[in-house]
């Protein structure tokens, strides 16, 4: 995964929403707010994105996106319940019309007990009410899961609503 391929689907994303005078947020843990990055690489991005949100703790899943508690204790973090949950939650606080969110596990330096390192869950989210939700499983090193996350989050926000 390169970064030609991030800016080009950052770019058609832009392109697409910019078409339709939509705005589109994320919700950040695993990526750390590359996506928000991703998005706001491209020129002239503010005429489609406000705002993201990176919420790497439980907390800040709960207290930003209005993650339910007792969803993240019940499923955990890394998990479609919760990656809903931040998608709905990110398209409400911003007021947008599109959001995605993802949560994964990236690395650790700990390997006994990240024997799920490369798992992500992703979520998507349309003001009409639609969610979807995906698992991937991503393989290579810390920063390359979170690229690869990062550009998967884009081209399936492409596919699925714009």
């Amino acid at each position: 995964m390169n970064h030609n391929r991030l800016h080009e689907f950052s770019f058609a994303v832009g392109e697409k929403l910019r078409q339709r005078k939509a705005f589109i947020t994320c919700a950040e843990s695993c990526t750390g707010g590359w996506i928000a990055k991703a998005i706001t690489d491209i020129p002239n991005s503010s005429m489609y994105f406000d705002r993201g949100y990176v919420t790497y703790s439980n907390i800040a899943k709960h207290d930003l996106l209005d993650v339910s508690k007792e969803i993240l204790l019940t499923y955990g973090a890394v998990s479609a319940e919760v990656v809903k949950e931040m998608a709905l939650g990110a398209l409400n606080k911003a007021s947008a019309d599109f959001s995605l969110s993802v949560s994964g596990f990236a690395g650790s330096n700990k390997k006994d007990i990240f024997n799920s390192q490369g798992k992500v869950w992703f979520g998507f989210a349309a003001k009409t009410g639609e969610v979807i939700t995906q698992m991937r499983i991503f393989h290579g090193n810390r920063e390359s899961i979170r690229m690869q996350a990062t550009v998967f989050s884009l081209k399936k926000i492409l596919e699925y609503f714009l």
